[in-house]
């Protein structure tokens, strides 16, 4: 079984129309989506691996919600409750690229998960967002411990340079390692700002392997430090929202890690769920998407 824990919140998506016009009107769609890089993984991954969900939603209608849509999806939400639930804005402009207003509210407040949660895991995944605030980032930190002891495999995600940014490169690169991933996953940018870009003393520091996406080049998978593989991105026609492909990616190859794959074919089942969700707002799959 694949575990993720991390944020699950309400995403609002305006999908601008045309360029953004400061202080004044712009055409716009606005969709209301599940959100949460950790639950985006869950609900991704679970038509093709059993999966189960750990996070904190508030003590509303929201949070109700959202629980119910996990779980019709298959997915084991194992969950507290508290507060309020979270927000995500997010703003996508005309070419789907995505400004991002979090407000994690009670997301950020995970703590003192009982250990039986991780009963039956095979592997742990963990964004980043769970290292940005106190009592989430030390908790997901035990967790991870507690899946190692337990034999599983464990995977972060990089998330976001804002984050990254925000903790600072040591500090981010220290929480990371404290997690002592097998898998790092990290976009360009967030690669280039962590040290990790082309392999490296500091790539091989942080995880057994390191995956880095480039977009539409192709995927560098570092191991120990050097690059092992190169893998082609296939062609992506009608991009509208880049949102969610990132965790669409993750779902994709930990699905296919877990169905025995090696790095190279779980980056080809990453890129083929990633694409699925190109054309929707938020991170939301096309029919019959996933792992080839």
């Amino acid at each position: 079984m694949l575990a993720v824990v991390g944020d699950l919140v309400e995403d609002i998506v305006v999908w601008a129309g045309e360029p953004i016009r400061s202080a004044t009107d712009t055409a716009a769609q606005v969709f209301r989506a599940r959100g949460g890089s950790g639950a985006n993984v869950a609900a991704l991954a679970a038509p093709h691996v059993p999966t189960r969900f750990i996070g904190r939603v508030g003590k509303d209608a929201a949070g109700e919600a959202l629980v119910a849509d996990l779980a019709a999806l298959g997915i084991d939400v194992r969950v507290q409750r508290d507060g309020r639930t979270g927000t995500v804005v997010l703003l996508v402009d005309t070419e789907g690229e995505r400004t991002m207003f979090p407000d994690r509210a009670a997301a950020a407040r995970l703590d003192r998960v009982d250990d039986a949660w991780l009963d039956d895991v095979a592997w742990l995944h963990v964004p980043a967002y769970g290292f940005e605030l106190e009592p989430m980032r030390s908790e997901v930190v035990r967790l991870a411990g507690v899946a190692r002891s337990v034999g599983a495999g464990v995977s972060v995600d990089a998330s976001s340079t804002g984050l990254l940014a925000g903790l600072g490169v040591d500090r981010a690169l220290e929480l990371i390692r404290s997690a002592t991933p097998d898998v790092l996953f990290a976009n360009e940018h967030e690669a280039a700002l962590l040290g990790l870009a082309g392999g490296g003393a500091v790539a091989a520091s942080v995880a057994p392997v390191v995956v880095i996406k480039h977009g539409p080049l192709p995927t560098d998978v570092i191991g120990s430090g050097e690059l092992v593989a190169r893998v082609d991105v296939p062609p992506v026609s009608d991009i509208r929202d880049l949102t969610g492909a990132g965790d669409a990616f993750a779902a994709g190859y930990l699905a296919a890690t877990l169905g025995g794959a090696d790095a190279a074919a779980a980056c080809i089942a990453g890129h083929a769920l990633a694409a699925s969700v190109l054309a929707n707002p938020g991170a939301h799959a096309s029919p019959s998407a996933g792992p080839r």
